[in-house]
């Protein structure tokens, strides 16, 4: 019985229930209604299925069954040093990577994690703290993005902040006591925005990236705004 499965009547691992009524109570957009929520998994996040009905503009309505996987929001940062023109990321092994045909797994990312019960300014201090060592002050909001909206509800807040060499204390980083081994890795600007594709094939730092050279720290505009010439 439904009533029975861990996360839904009775108390998962996480002590958590109801998984089971998300989506139910939905009606911000007419055309959807929300039918029924399948919970699949709780182990540690929450894979659902859900069936809802969509009404079209003819008024014909259609069926669909959609699997989702929540494991909450989270937050990414890219920490850079205008002087230098350069960037801060990390290199650690992800094995969803690896096992759809990444070499070795190992990706260079923007440090990132979940917000658990933080703000999204508070948790991306600690993540850039755990993952990188570098205690990060005023951050800029850069924008928000779901990643992977046909079937991951995770929603991402990006940000940036510039730090400085003598405020990175060592070449590795992580929470030993979660299995985290994270590689502390510094690049020239133009080397990781050339990497995009090669090296660098994870989205929300290509995304940081590329916001940095459009419109951020590397930005023409901001390449202007430092020239002491300008204006004259």
């Amino acid at each position: 019985m439904t009533h029975d499965i861990p996360g839904a009547g009775a108390p998962d691992r996480r002590g958590r229930t109801g998984l089971d009524l998300t989506g139910l109570d939905l009606r911000r957009n007419p055309r959807v209604r929300v039918t029924g929520v399948e919970l699949l998994s709780s182990d540690w996040y929450v894979l659902r299925a859900s069936t809802y009905e969509y009404t079209h503009d003819d008024g014909s309505v259609t069926v669909a069954r959609r699997e989702t996987y929540d494991r909450g929001d989270g937050a990414t940062i890219l920490l850079y040093e205008p002087e230098r023109r350069a960037v801060l990321l990390t290199r650690q092994f992800r094995y969803a990577a690896y096992v759809n045909e990444h070499p070795d797994g190992m990706l260079l990312e923007t440090a990132a994690g979940l917000l658990d019960d933080d703000s999204p300014e508070d948790a991306i201090r600690r993540e850039a703290a755990e993952e990188t060592g570098v205690a990060v002050g005023d951050v800029e909001r850069v924008l928000e993005a779901y990643m992977s909206p046909g079937s991951v509800t995770e929603r991402l807040h990006f940000f940036a902040a510039p730090y400085h060499r003598r405020d990175v204390p060592g070449s590795t980083a992580g929470l030993h006591e979660e299995g985290e081994h994270i590689e502390v890795v510094e690049l020239d600007f133009d080397h990781a925005l050339s990497a995009i594709g090669t090296d660098i094939q994870d989205a929300k730092t290509i995304l940081l990236l590329q916001w940095a050279a459009l419109h951020g720290p590397f930005s023409e505009r901001a390449s202007r705004g430092s020239d002491p010439s300008e204006g004259q």
